[in-house]
């Protein structure tokens, strides 16, 4: 059976994330601490045991959410869950693209977390903490959507960011616009707004600064060849080690296209969709997508069991 691995990105953080994995196994703790050192402080200590508030900042949650994916993926593997014929191919929501990047042997742990301090800082100065912000619109779609965003431009900018799923978007801009949508939902037609726990508007021209920094700094990393194909955030497609440098850069300012990455995933044969990270919002995804595919979430130890059957 064709499997994927899927990575989560920001916003699913919560406290606690991978504790029982760093409890229970040697190599996922290790990574906690290269972590800690990396960072030149204790992130792990924010993990476990700090504030939401606080691990929602961008520059915290980005590398720990990576970290915790990593911490997991590295435990499946020191467990005999799986190796390296396990999976067919990979894909990472937005942040999540540094996660599969890691167990695609495309890019070094150490190297991600270097990544991550870059993006994660450039992407939170890009505008005054409370300024702007994000929100998922469940139900309508994707054109409508715009044109809602179009009627209430005097409101402020908005743009849609994500394409996660038949029948949800996530937008970004502005949080004055944001707020008005969420307060004025029903007036608007859309079914639900949920505003989402992030501290600045991703995935829009608000990044633009922030995709330039990357710019500068992401030929100074090396990144190896593939092991299986990487399907792309910007393209919804395969990429190779080539072409990602670029995609990282524009993955910045550019829509995510997940619906697609998981469409053309299913297209290409995939059957059984695997998502290693905290949460559960990507297998979610996927099953609003198909009922026919088989799709499970590894966020805690106890969801090995998960694996023996399927």
């Amino acid at each position: 059976m064709k499997t994927a691995l899927i990575f989560p990105g920001q916003g699913s953080q919560n406290v606690g994330m991978g504790y029982d994995f760093y409890t229970n196994f040697q190599s996922s703790r290790e990574i906690y601490d290269q972590l800690d050192r990396i960072m030149g402080k204790s992130l792990t200590n924010l993990i476990f045991k700090g504030e939401e508030s606080e691990l929602a900042m961008t520059e915290n949650s980005q590398p720990t959410i990576m970290t915790t994916s990593v911490a997991i993926f590295v435990a499946l593997r020191e467990s005999g869950k799986i190796n390296e014929h396990s999976f067919h191919c990979v894909a990472g929501h937005s942040l999540g693209e540094y996660s599969a990047l890691v167990a695609n042997k495309s890019l070094n742990f150490s190297d991600s977390v270097e990544l991550l301090k870059i993006r994660s800082k450039a992407m939170q100065e890009s505008m005054p903490v409370g300024t702007g912000g994000m929100a998922a619109i469940i139900g309508g779609t994707e054109e409508g959507i715009a044109a809602t965003i179009s009627d209430i431009s005097s409101e402020g900018k908005i743009f849609i960011a994500n394409d996660n799923a038949v029948g949800q978007v996530v937008i970004s801009g502005e949080m004055k616009a944001i707020d008005y949508i969420v307060e004025n939902s029903k007036k608007l037609g859309l079914k639900k707004v949920i505003k989402l726990s992030v501290s600045a508007p991703f995935h829009c021209e608000f990044m633009t600064k922030a995709s330039a920094t990357m710019q500068n700094e992401i030929d100074k990393f090396n990144f190896k060849s593939f092991d299986v194909p990487l399907y792309s955030n910007v393209t919804s497609l395969p990429c190779d080690e080539t072409e990602i440098k670029k995609i990282l850069v524009e993955q910045i300012v550019k829509k995510v296209r997940w619906r697609e990455i998981i469409t053309n995933m299913i297209n290409d044969g995939v059957e059984r969709f695997i998502e290693i990270g905290p949460g559960n919002v990507l297998t979610n995804l996927v099953k609003r997508m198909s009922k026919e595919i088989t799709s499970i979430s590894i966020s805690k130890v106890d969801d090995f069991e998960k694996l023996d059957n399927i």
